[in-house]
């Protein structure tokens, strides 16, 4: 009996999964923006050669460069359906900004994760607004240890995923937009900031800028991290969703972190 219980939950699984796995967009007849520089700490050219080679198998189109120029392109951005960016710092001009921004209020997608996303160009406060959060400290530097709560067991992004641990990185702590939609957190000790006990901080999320669908999560201080088992589903399912914003409708947030 006992047996028979377990192995009709493993199927239980099983097929969750299935279905989450048909329902999720794919990255196929997608032309991909993929944009890496600044800090060499976060890895920028490791985490390519990580993320392109599963972009090309799913079926996209992937051009790379190290510089934002590209962004300036009006005619080639239009063709663009997703940017994924990792340029950590860095300054960007005001022509690169307003190509970029313009192309996703427009519908072109965007994903990125950490600094790549959350802490490039520090001086531009409507790219800020875009992306919805900006890093401003990771308290211990790179800490032993720290949980991450799935906040959104219902959408596509988080689906199936369990709370998880995250080892030797960093804990982000960022100023973040309260329209955004939530899928995972993580509280802060107070170990490195006694001050900030118990401070729920939102690590994962989505959100619009005009037509354009953006994703980011704090998690993925070097590629390592990335290839974290929940963190690597993550990350490639919110890419998957960010590609889709040319082509899927615009989502109503039904929880946004401040909302009663």
């Amino acid at each position: 009996m006992k047996r028979t219980l377990i192995r009709l939950i493993i199927l239980s699984l099983i097929f969750s999964v299935n279905l989450i796995a048909q329902d999720a967009p794919s990255l196929k007849g997608k032309h991909v923006l993929f944009t890496y520089g600044g800090w060499d700490g976060h890895e920028p050219v490791k985490c390519i050669e990580l993320l392109k080679p599963w972009m090309e198998q799913e079926g996209a189109q992937v051009d790379t460069f190290t510089n934002l120029d590209i962004y300036a392109d009006e005619e080639y951005m239009k063709t663009v359906d997703l940017v994924v960016q990792i340029v950590t710092m860095s300054k960007i001009t005001e022509e690169q900004e307003n190509g970029l921004l313009r192309a996703i209020k427009n519908g072109t997608g965007i994903a990125g994760w950490h600094g790549g996303m959350g802490d490039a160009f520090r001086e531009n406060v409507e790219y800020q607004f875009m992306t919805g959060g900006q890093w401003v400290a990771h308290p211990g530097g790179i800490i032993k240890e720290y949980n991450l709560s799935i906040t959104d067991k219902e959408d596509l992004v988080t689906a199936g995923i369990n709370d998880f641990k995250m080892k030797n990185t960093e804990q982000y702590y960022m100023h973040v937009d309260p329209n955004v939609k939530v899928l995972a957190i993580t509280t802060f000790t107070g170990e490195h900031a006694d001050w900030i006990k118990g401070c729920t901080m939102p690590v994962v999320w989505k959100k619009m800028y005009g037509k354009g669908r953006v994703f980011y999560t704090s998690l993925g201080h070097v590629v390592k991290d990335l290839e974290v088992s929940e963190v690597n589903t993550i990350l490639k399912r919110g890419i998957r969703w960010a590609s889709e914003s040319k082509y899927a409708p615009s989502e109503t947030w039904i929880s946004p972190v401040y909302k009663k």
